[in-house]
């Protein structure tokens, strides 16, 4: 990833940070409800966006990242027909395969010298601290916000 816009990159970086910090979030926490189906809406949306933008980024050409965001991209497609029709352990199953796919490609992306993080955190560590403070703030102020928000939905139900 040489400089191919940084915009496009920075925009690939954070939808796919938030995709890593929300995926535990949705795995760990107890499904079926309306957080998780929120949740879910903003992973999804994410993902697609990390996907879609790593096409953006293509200094030495297709390489084998575009083809697992390919991949990605039909996983995520195939969760959510599953979880249309309420058919719980495949959704899980592909939703899972696509965090994993996801987690891989970052390790690779974290690992490897020449691309753009290594040499983010190496010249600016503290753009790359804020920005990982950031997504993590967000991140827990649309969980605790979803969740207050179905407790209040819930609390005037039984009123």
């Amino acid at each position: 990833m040489e400089n191919v816009g940084g915009t496009v990159v920075m925009v690939h970086a954070v939808a796919a940070l938030f995709v890593l910090v929300l995926g535990p979030v949705q795995f760990i926490r107890r499904t079926k409800d309306r957080v998780h189906r929120y949740l879910g809406r903003v992973w999804l949306a994410t993902m697609v966006l990390t996907c879609a933008s790593s096409f953006a980024i293509m200094p030495d050409g297709f390489s084998w990242l575009h083809g697992l965001a390919i991949f990605t991209l039909f996983s995520v497609a195939v969760g959510w027909i599953h979880a249309r029709r309420h058919e719980w352990r495949a959704h899980a199953g592909w939703m899972l395969g696509a965090y994993t796919g996801t987690a891989i490609a970052f390790v690779f992306a974290a690992v490897v010298p020449a691309r753009t993080i290594q040499r983010t955190l190496a010249d600016d560590p503290g753009f790359a601290a804020v920005t990982l403070a950031v997504v993590l703030s967000l991140s827990a102020a649309l969980f605790l916000g979803l969740r207050h928000g179905v407790e209040d939905v819930a609390s005037q139900a039984d009123d």
